[in-house]
């Protein structure tokens, strides 16, 4: 008797052990939260906002391999690719979703109106109709808009080719945040008393065209926050420097490779504050639909000093405007 009950008492503990060692799995794989990210196209500036975002998580209490597992998914500026991520992300059922530029966080809003969202590098999230106002989205959509002053990157290209009677315009109309930055550039131009070219592509091959065609016709050229000029930027930046033509862009990262200068965001930095959003909700703290968009913390200045050298400007010559 003492023997089957010895037997039987270390059966019973076995069975706690082991239910306890099943429960702690368990807590441990409910603990880790899934997160589901869409980028339109791969470019720098995108890259660096995903980058950060995955910093902000990390700011935020959740490391990648940890408590955090990420699926990413880059649609190559495909609409068909676009349509078919969304949905994958959502069928998966994750905790979060991000989505990086108009056109993804855009689709992301099509496919689901229940799972918790946050955006970044979109331009204005009201006319991209992703949430009811910037103050309060109203949705289960928030984040973070790249939208700086135009004014201002109009007056930088302005005071770099002050004599400049003609300037041109290119982007793609159909990238919804494209259109309004260039609608406005385009609006200053014209209150300066300066003629305005305007030159669209609708993908990446017909980029060289339509800036070699402007390049003959201008003294400056305007590109805003745009993902198909974006994605061209070194095949931009060739031609503007083979027709000596000061490009200024709505993205520092495009004058790197392809312009001489912007006044922008630090699209690393900007992914990094949706990141730091994200945590909030995935915390539980917050709710998309109460949390105000958030601007750029910082602008920053930067010059092309290489293509500044190939145009005959002295770099040091451009300043931000105030």
């Amino acid at each position: 008797m003492n023997i089957k009950k010895l037997i039987a008492g270390i059966s019973l503990a076995s069975l706690l052990v082991l239910g306890g060692c099943s429960n702690k799995k368990a807590n441990s794989t409910a603990s880790v939260k899934h997160v589901g990210v869409l980028q339109v196209v791969q470019h720098p500036s995108l890259d660096k906002a995903y980058q950060g975002f995955k910093e902000g998580l990390k700011e935020g209490g959740y490391t990648e391999g940890k408590n955090l597992k990420i699926d990413y998914q880059n649609a190559q500026n495909s609409q068909d690719n676009l349509k078919s991520m969304s949905e994958k992300l959502v069928n998966e059922k994750s905790d979060l979703i991000l989505g990086i530029a108009t056109p993804a966080a855009q689709s992301i809003a099509s496919a689901t109106q229940d799972i918790p969202t946050v955006v970044t590098a979109v331009t204005d999230l009201k006319a991209a109709k992703l949430v009811n106002s910037n103050k309060k989205p109203g949705r289960n959509i928030t984040g973070t808009t790249d939208m700086v002053s135009i004014d201002k990157q109009i007056s930088l290209l302005l005071s770099i080719v002050p004599k400049a009677k003609t300037i041109g315009v290119m982007y793609n109309a159909g990238e919804a945040n494209s259109k309004i930055q260039a609608d406005l550039a385009i609006a200053a131009l014209k209150k300066a008393g300066i003629k305005v070219l305007v030159k669209t592509a609708n993908t990446t091959n017909d980029v060289q065209q339509v800036t070699e065609t402007l390049a003959e016709k201008v003294q400056g050229i305007y590109v805003p926050t745009d993902n198909t000029f974006a994605s061209a930027a070194s095949i931009i930046g060739k031609v503007v420097k083979e027709k000596k033509i000061p490009l200024v862009a709505g993205s520092t990262d495009q004058i790197k490779t392809g312009g001489l200068a912007s006044i922008g965001i630090d699209y690393e930095e900007l992914g990094k504050q949706t990141g730091k959003m994200a945590a909030k909700i995935l915390d539980g703290k917050a709710k998309p639909a109460e949390m105000p968009v958030e601007k750029a913390n910082q602008l920053k200045l930067v010059v092309n000093k290489e293509m500044a050298k190939a145009l005959d400007i002295n770099p040091h010559s451009i300043k931000a405007p105030k």
